[in-house]
């Protein structure tokens, strides 16, 4: 089952009595964290990795692991927008093609040449 919920927030501006309010909603995953890995990254490898690992190295691919559609791009942001046009209620797992992590976090060790 799907759920979804809105929030209503009032953005008043410093010296105005002119606000807006603004309508947010937030989906709420309808998966556990680890079917939703384990989806992701079953259909990135056995679907997707074959179509995109050539020429898209460090890119980012988020996937609707609903649909199994996915969206290619520098960008994480832009990627998943691009997704979320044609699927609004997509369940995104992303993936960086070539690594196994999205982000690093910590610093690095550096390497004698």
């Amino acid at each position: 089952m799907y759920s979804q919920l809105f929030l209503v927030s009032y953005n008043a501006r410093q010296g105005n009595d002119q606000g807006k309010f603004t309508i947010m909603s937030f989906h709420h995953p309808r998966y556990s964290k680890e079917e939703f890995a384990q989806r992701g990254d079953l259909i990135y490898q056995n679907q997707i990795r074959p179509q995109v690992e050539f020429g898209n190295q460090g890119k980012i691919v988020a996937i609707d692991i609903e649909t199994g559609d996915f969206e290619v791009d520098a960008r994480e942001i832009a990627a998943c927008n691009k997704l979320e046009a044609r699927h609004p209620d997509a369940q995104i797992w992303i993936v960086r093609v070539g690594s196994r992590h999205v982000r690093r976090f910590g610093g690095r060790t550096k390497r004698a040449v």
